[in-house]
């Protein structure tokens, strides 16, 4: 390890230290000393420090607060709402990472290149340029020493869930962590994401209502990624939109969600709402393939028969389908608790009528749920969550947040039902 990744690396453990040192902090203090503490004005300074730090923690917090009890409640509310406000580079270290990335010369590959980044996220950010022959270009430019930081970052998040699981046994999560590091790292290589958007440009070849960037390989590297550009607007501009185009959103949103996985294995891992635009007529404009999780088939096939087992009330069926999804050692007991979380997920896909996502529109029934789930299986000894199931209870969280937020009704099982026909993984 050279100097310079040392000291960022110490530095680091500082800067992240202090913030998941202090809520350790507080939760030991409030459970064994009794001590009470403002959750809620803690929860909003965190979200406020977190955001404004580059690298993967930010990440980090966003998929722990799609777990169900992973964290405490009021810090999963605040979290949900991450977003990065981190400053952009300066443009002189913009200048020195594109030399490192295409070398001394590197402005010869452009007719233009505003060094001034367009957007900043944690892991890096955007820059608009245009290629020698005119076409209009984003530039992803990773920050430097990222892989140094998901290290010093993921070491911080073990400190604290060990904190917080001295006393919730609910969920252990060590296979999450385990999840979460494997795709962070998966997110720094964006050869790998340049793969995942040719993927799904296969996926959706021919589908004019979806659309998928082209990747610059030649003016790409393993930490800058060079796509066509997306000039489309955040899908809450369309909030106030009238209902029959929100409602044709959330249908175009589903299908570009769950086509991939019921019919080639994969889903792209991330919902915010920041990763996808909405074009001309509608068109949804997919952006940030770095987070693309590929299954195996009796993963998903797990799904579809956990759905058949609780459409048509067949237990026996749904104990398959929790071995097929990975749970292992199941009690009884567990089963029946963690089938209330299951009805939950799968409710609005079994109701076979018009209506929200969640019929109150606030998400309230769901945290409720699963804080009563969450308490069940403390008593019981917890579970261990397979990895692959991150995904599939981000992505139901994430796109079930947006629904409701487009404050959309629709006939989730026939849109799913739809989805799910001819799937290879039916049978």
């Amino acid at each position: 390890m050279d100097d310079a990744t040392l000291s960022t690396k110490i530095k680091r453990y500082f800067e992240v230290g202090s913030a998941v040192g202090g809520l350790a902090a507080r939760l030991v203090g409030q459970e064994y000393l009794g001590r009470p503490i403002d959750d809620e004005a803690y929860a909003k300074n965190l979200k406020a420090t977190l955001g404004s730090m580059k690298g993967p923690l930010m990440k980090v917090a966003q998929f722990l607060a799609t777990i169900p009890d992973a964290i405490p409640a009021d810090y999963a509310q605040e979290l949900r709402e991450l977003q990065s406000c981190a400053p952009a580079m300066g443009v002189p270290f913009v200048r020195r990472r594109m030399v490192a990335e295409l070398g001394v010369n590197w402005q010869h590959h452009f007719q233009h290149f505003d060094l001034t980044a367009k957007a900043a996220a944690s892991l890096g950010q955007m820059h608009q340029a245009s290629t020698i022959s005119g076409e209009l270009v984003a530039c992803k430019l990773q920050y430097p020493q990222m892989q140094s930081l998901v290290e010093t970052d993921l070491a911080n998040l073990r400190a604290l869930l060990g904190v917080y699981h001295l006393w919730n046994k609910a969920l252990d999560t060590s296979e999450v962590q385990d999840e979460i590091k494997t795709r962070l790292l998966e997110e720094l290589d964006y050869h790998h994401e340049a793969k995942q958007i040719h993927l799904y440009q296969t996926i959706f070849q021919g589908a004019d209502w979806v659309k998928v960037p082209t990747v610059h390989p030649d003016l790409s590297t393993d930490r800058l990624l060079t796509m066509s550009w997306m000039d489309g607007k955040p899908i809450y501009d369309f909030i106030e939109a009238d209902e029959d185009f929100r409602n044709q959103l959330a249908d175009r949103l589903f299908q570009a969600w769950y086509h991939p996985l019921y019919h080639h294995g994969v889903i792209h891992g991330d919902p915010h709402p920041g990763n996808y635009l909405v074009g001309e007529g509608g068109t949804i404009q997919l952006l940030d393939f770095g987070c693309v999780r590929h299954f195996p088939a009796q993963f998903v096939q797990g799904i579809l028969h956990l759905y058949d087992a609780l459409l048509n009330n067949r237990p026996d069926e749904a104990v398959y389908a929790y071995e097929c999804l990975g749970f292992k050692n199941l009690s009884k007991a567990v089963i029946e608790v963690i089938g209330q979380w299951a009805r939950l997920l799968y409710d609005p896909l079994l109701d076979d009528r018009v209506r929200p996502i969640q019929d109150d529109f606030s998400g309230t029934k769901g945290w409720q749920t699963a804080t009563q789930v969450h308490a069940e299986l403390n008593k019981l000894g917890g579970i261990r969550p397979p990895r692959e199931f991150v995904f599939m209870d981000r992505a139901a969280v994430g796109m079930g947040g947006v629904f409701m937020r487009l404050r959309v009704e629709r006939n989730w099982h026939q849109l799913f039902e739809d989805v799910i026909e001819r799937s290879p993984f039916r049978g």
